[in-house]
């Protein structure tokens, strides 16, 4: 195995053994909702005016996939849309209450997990961190070249 091959399977591995530990905890605290839900609710949160675009493009889902999902998410009284008083046209969503408390759960959930991993953080220098960051930075751009090379469209 060259070390292509290397750091790929290692990502995969280190990517599902992040899951596999937080999986427990996120399901009992969120009981009954959905990663896409919760995701979905964080993304309206932190970004101002959020619309079914703005969810695709972050979420990488279809447009219709959003619409679904945001309307459940109204339906379970969790977000609401509005219109802007200039733009009657673009639908833009918010939290509820109700949605803030998912979000809250959610944000506690992962500082925890955050605190849990700094002992591995704390011996990270600033410079592996950039090295890190470059990487990871370098290998989506080329992500994002491809996908647009084989068509692949978000906004179906």
């Amino acid at each position: 195995m060259n070390k292509q091959e290397q750091v790929m399977l290692n990502f995969r591995d280190l990517f599902n053994k992040l899951v596999w530990i937080n999986k427990s905890k996120m399901e009992s605290s969120l009981q009954g909702y959905k990663p896409s839900e919760v995701h979905c609710i964080e993304f309206i949160e932190k970004n101002v005016d959020s619309n079914v675009t703005k969810l695709a493009e972050s979420m990488y889902m279809t447009k219709g996939a959003i619409s679904k999902l945001t309307k459940k998410l109204i339906e379970k009284g969790l977000i609401e849309d509005y219109q802007k008083t200039n733009n009657k046209k673009e639908v833009f969503f918010k939290l509820t209450q109700q949605g803030r408390v998912i979000f809250d759960i959610h944000e506690k959930l992962h500082k925890e997990f955050q605190e849990r991993d700094e002992s591995v953080f704390e011996h990270v220098t600033e410079e592996q961190f950039d090295h890190m960051l470059n990487f990871i930075e370098l290998y989506s751009t080329h992500l994002d070249t491809e996908i647009k090379k084989q068509g692949l469209d978000i906004m179906k």
